[in-house]
């Protein structure tokens, strides 16, 4: 009777930890489709003036110009021309900042889009640029990030999990790193897949924490910065979502490199 009773105690046990973690993914799902609506709206909200701005500015630069050949010759022309100069310097450097903060909407649409639970084919590198450009609002100014992509086929994937799996690694890295170091991102076609390296200058991974890194709920981050969550999370998405490989190699003081290689052509679902 007891040898019963202890069976049932490990089923409930485990069918216990399984409801666990099926809310855990099911509340990580939520937050993620929240957080993409309220980051969709922002970037919106954002986009719409700075286009405007963006208009304005290219209407700016050419009234200058027409300006610069309407000046006079004679007392005081030169003096016009250096200030209609200075302005078009100017207006040149904002729409350069303009550009710029397109870009980084561009990949905070990319990032918010929620996705249609169907596969399609993308650019990978593109996908990573997106990922780069919005990582380096936050670690620009300590922080060099370098890429050196190859020539690869469009890739059958769900982009949006694969945009969130490679923003969690290369912030992982970013955090490891401390005063300044590097960030190298690195694409290659190999063998009917494509493998992206993502190696960082960081701490490094102590030998006793490796067995642990993609385990649930395991940080080697201060309270309130690492979840515990985020590997864990990237491993399910390229192994089990996608068919795919995720490894590392690092050692203390001496960074780490994660090795990550996607099908190009997506796995069957349910095994069929």
């Amino acid at each position: 009777m007891s040898e019963i009773q202890t069976a049932a105690g490990v089923e409930s046990a485990d069918v216990t930890a399984q409801l666990d973690e099926a809310c855990r993914k099911l509340e990580e799902a939520h937050k993620m489709a929240a957080l993409g609506r309220l980051t969709a709206g922002i970037a919106h909200e954002i986009n719409t003036p700075v286009g405007s701005i963006l208009s304005n500015n290219e209407v700016i630069l050419r009234s200058l110009e027409v300006l610069k050949k309407l000046l006079p010759a004679g007392p005081g022309s030169e003096k016009a021309g250096k200030i209609v100069a200075t302005l078009s310097n100017l207006a040149s450097v904002d729409k350069i900042a303009c550009e710029r903060i397109l870009a980084v909407v561009r990949s905070v649409k990319t990032f918010a889009r929620v996705d249609d639970g169907e596969r399609r084919k993308i650019d990978l590198n593109d996908l990573l640029k997106d990922t780069l450009k919005l990582c380096a609002c936050e670690y620009r100014r300590h922080i060099e990030l370098a890429t050196d992509f190859g020539e690869l086929p469009p890739v059958e994937c769900h982009p949006q999990l694969l945009y969130q799996a490679f923003l969690n690694v290369i912030v992982n890295g970013a955090q490891a790193i401390d005063g300044e170091g590097k960030i190298t991102v690195t694409t290659r076609h190999e063998n009917g897949s494509v493998h992206v390296v993502i190696a960082d200058t960081g701490r490094g991974i102590r030998p006793e924490d490796r067995e642990k890194l993609f385990s649930s709920g395991f940080t080697t981050k201060a309270v309130g910065i690492g979840t515990g969550l985020g590997l864990k999370i990237t491993r399910e998405i390229v192994v089990d979502v996608h068919g795919g490989t995720i490894d590392f190699e690092s050692a203390p003081g001496a960074g780490t490199t994660f090795h990550i290689r996607l099908p190009i052509e997506a796995p069957p679902k349910n095994g069929n």
